[in-house]
């Protein structure tokens, strides 16, 4: 008479415990540094939306069918949302990877670099998508109406910081150095930022520049933010939302690959 032999449990291939292991870090180390993280994520998208709304908005008073102030208010949300997912995505990634070593103590522990990935883009992008709703409370305060639409705003913003952090966790996978970020910002973020309909228009803009916008993940999401508060247009915002998706799951691809690279020898 034979014994069966108990089978081990089969390892899925995403495990959440993982992922929860690494957000109960995240929140650790959060606890201590909110109130700076939290001062700057919000001030800065302020002084963007008081700066260029109150000052271009003197000289120009309505953008088509909005109030100049409005129009920015929506508009930096997007600007927000990058700025608070693809710094974090470069700087924490590079620095835990290269100088605190914090990835290969996870690593040590039952977790792939995949679900590390994840889990860190996740976190960036939660707190992304609080932070980058700012401007919308400053707006309001300001004459902004408010639109039921405005409580999807969240959303837009976490798939916009979902798919720029994990640009930025991939971007620190590649460069040979901390320095070499500055490319990054000045060719790569800077333009994005620029071209994205924030501040104008991007039918002003010349041909060329208006087709380059439309392969712009945060023209996608500014588009968005201003459909959820002044009106949603369903099939066109469907399109704008399969763009930030897409443009999230290959940034999930490259991401994970680039830090496999790197961590696993």
């Amino acid at each position: 008479m034979t014994v069966q032999a108990e089978r081990a449990p089969r390892l899925r291939r995403f495990e959440m415990a993982p992922v929860r292991g690494i957000w109960r870090h995240e929140l650790a180390l959060y606890k201590r540094y909110w109130k700076s993280q939290s001062f700057a994520s919000m001030v800065e998208p302020t002084f963007f939306l008081l700066a260029f709304g109150y000052g271009f908005g003197s000289m120009v008073a309505v953008i088509g069918d909005f109030r100049y102030l409005d129009f920015v208010a929506t508009g930096v949300v997007g600007t927000a949302a990058l700025f608070t997912s693809v710094f974090p995505g470069m700087f924490n990634g590079y620095i835990r990877r290269v100088f605190q070593h914090t990835y290969d103590g996870m690593l040590a522990a039952p977790v792939d670099v995949h679900e590390l990935v994840t889990a860190e883009a996740l976190w960036i992008a939660a707190k992304s998508a609080v932070y980058s709703c700012t401007p919308i409370v400053v707006g309001m305060f300001f004459g902004l109406d408010p639109a039921f639409g405005m409580l999807l705003v969240p959303f837009v913003t976490f798939f916009t910081a979902l798919g720029f952090g994990l640009f930025g966790m991939w971007t620190s996978s590649v460069v040979p150095s901390i320095n070499s970020f500055d490319y990054v910002i000045t060719g790569v973020v800077t333009p994005l930022f620029l071209i994205a309909g924030t501040f104008f228009p991007i039918g002003s803009l010349p041909g060329w520049a208006q087709a380059v916008s439309y392969f712009n993940p945060l023209y996608h999401c500014v588009q968005l933010v201003r459909d959820c508060v002044f009106g949603l247009q369903p099939l066109a915002d469907l399109g704008h939302l399969a763009g930030l998706v897409v443009f999230a799951g290959l940034m999930w691809l490259i991401a994970v690959r680039g830090m496999r690279g790197r961590l696993i020898d």
